[in-house]
């Protein structure tokens, strides 16, 4: 099966969509730049999904949900916010079709034309601070701490299978609070969660930063992100959380009545991440033979092939692995089609990115062992019955740390320093990967940098050294160096 693969040194992008077509992950769908959302795939997400509702939990959160169409109107109120998103946005002019006359299909109705045009969501804020008008009226309803899980359309031309698409998955949260304090806080709390979750459960080493103010989400005062490095060397940002200060509860004039008896705005964040997290898995652990999932986040942790088919013998020793393993939190499987033969099946798991398979042959039991693989490295060996659930447990905790390392020492290897405009341009044009170079903090520079390079400037790292220079482009002072990549 994974002589299917187009190889990653050969052409990326279709190694990329391989993998996504042949580990079962998503298909093209009618509609121009969606997708269609295999169970494989889909079973990704709700791993995804699935540890991320319990981490907002934990920090408070509560999940509640808002509507898909938006009054055209309400993008409006907030300026900046609408010039970020008006290019992208699908929308709703009539509310009903009819038979046309002439026979010859569906038509618009003409009479059924919409009072006013509804955008299909391409994010939330404005119609949830329309709806916390109501819901806010005194400090004591703060802090006001909400996340809605949903699906969100925005109009892109080039698009890509989980990384761009014109309609994607995502969690939104949007949260009001009593001072700017208490919100910064919230931004750099759930900026926190995002990172953890990318590398504790992911195994994706991210860098945290803040965006530059061309980089920022529409009508925030500063956005937080993390940046990863996929194996092209290219940058993905997996994760973002918006201070939005005060500017969308004066459009929606979101007020509360403060512990002094005063009227006053409320302060606000959002933050999400969305399915294409999954793209990021793809690109950050992936290889020539097909998916590598982290053991944390693969629906499928351990398979177990019978060698060369079921038997009553084989049969007993797999489900007693299979229960001691699930009790222990572990998802098995058991693949017992005979109408596939065992390397059929390898080469399928292989390509599905299942972390470890057991093999049980006759020959095997013989002399009491089993045969366990890894996924990450390809690593084979014989493992006695009495100890393979302990020696499983261990190998995935193993394989969830390898990966991380694998891909924190391939970051490493490709982030480099940039002291003049030379430097900078031979690294983006010849080598790749991530660049901290001085910036002269302008947005004219900025964007001359991204028109010369096609590299943009990924974030401003926040544990990044403070050292003042010159700006590799202009030659004007610079407070500190920042991270520059081309990206996705």
């Amino acid at each position: 099966m994974s002589k299917g693969i187009t190889k990653k040194e050969e052409n990326y992008s279709q190694w990329y969509n391989d993998i996504v077509k042949k580990a079962g992950l998503a298909d093209h769908s009618p509609v121009r730049g969606c997708m269609v959302i295999k169970p494989h795939g889909y079973a990704i997400w709700e791993n995804i999904k699935a540890r991320l509702d319990i981490m907002f939990k934990e920090t408070g959160h509560v999940n509640a949900y808002f509507p898909l169409f938006i009054p055209k109107s309400f993008l409006s109120r907030e300026a900046e916010h609408v010039e970020g998103f008006a290019k992208e946005c699908a929308v709703v002019t009539h509310h009903r079709l009819m038979n046309n006359p002439d026979g010859s299909g569906i038509i618009v109705d003409p009479e059924a034309k919409l009072e006013e045009e509804l955008i299909v969501r391409p994010t939330s804020e404005t119609i949830i601070w329309h709806t916390y008008k109501d819901w806010i009226q005194s400090y004591r309803d703060l802090p006001l701490l909400i996340n809605q899980w949903a699906n969100v359309v925005r109009w892109e031309m080039r698009t890509r299978p989980f990384l761009r698409t014109a309609e994607f998955l995502w969690q939104e949260g949007h949260t009001a609070h009593a001072t700017s304090e208490e919100a910064i806080l919230e931004a750099k709390k759930m900026h926190e969660v995002y990172t953890r979750f990318a590398e504790d459960y992911m195994a994706m080493p991210v860098i945290k930063g803040v965006k530059s103010e061309n980089e920022r989400f529409a009508g925030a005062i500063e956005t937080y992100t993390i940046e990863a490095m996929m194996q092209d060397k290219k940058a993905l940002q997996a994760g973002t959380s918006h201070f939005l200060g005060q500017n969308f509860a004066r459009a929606f004039d979101v007020k509360f009545l403060n512990d002094q008896n005063t009227d006053e705005f409320v302060w606000a964040t959002s933050w999400g991440v969305s399915t294409r997290l999954v793209g990021a898995l793809i690109m950050t652990h992936s290889d020539d033979n097909g998916l590598v999932l982290p053991p944390k986040l693969a629906p499928i942790q351990v398979s177990i092939v019978p060698i060369p088919k079921p038997s009553e013998e084989i049969d007993k020793v797999a489900f007693d692995l299979k229960v001691k393993l699930e009790a222990g939190g572990y998802t098995v499987f058991y693949d017992t089609d005979d109408k596939k033969r065992p390397g059929f099946k390898f080469a399928d798991h292989e390509m599905k990115g299942i972390p470890v398979r057991i093999a049980i042959g006759q020959r095997d039991l013989a002399n009491n062992q089993v045969e366990i693989a890894r996924r990450d490295t390809g690593e084979k060996v014989f493992v006695p019955l009495d100890n393979v659930v302990p020696f499983t447990e261990n190998l995935l905790g193993d394989i969830q740390l390898n990966l991380f390392q694998r891909a924190k020492n391939f970051r490493e290897e490709n982030t480099h320093d940039a002291n003049n405009w030379e430097e900078f341009s031979d690294i983006i044009k010849n080598r790749g990967g991530f660049v901290n170079a001085h910036w002269d903090g302008t947005v004219e520079t900025e964007l001359k940098i991204k028109e010369k390079t096609k590299a943009t400037l990924r974030c401003i790292p926040l544990d990044g050294e403070v050292q003042a220079g010159k700006c590799v482009l202009t030659g004007k002072p610079s407070k500190r160096k920042v991270l520059f990549a081309k990206a996705y």
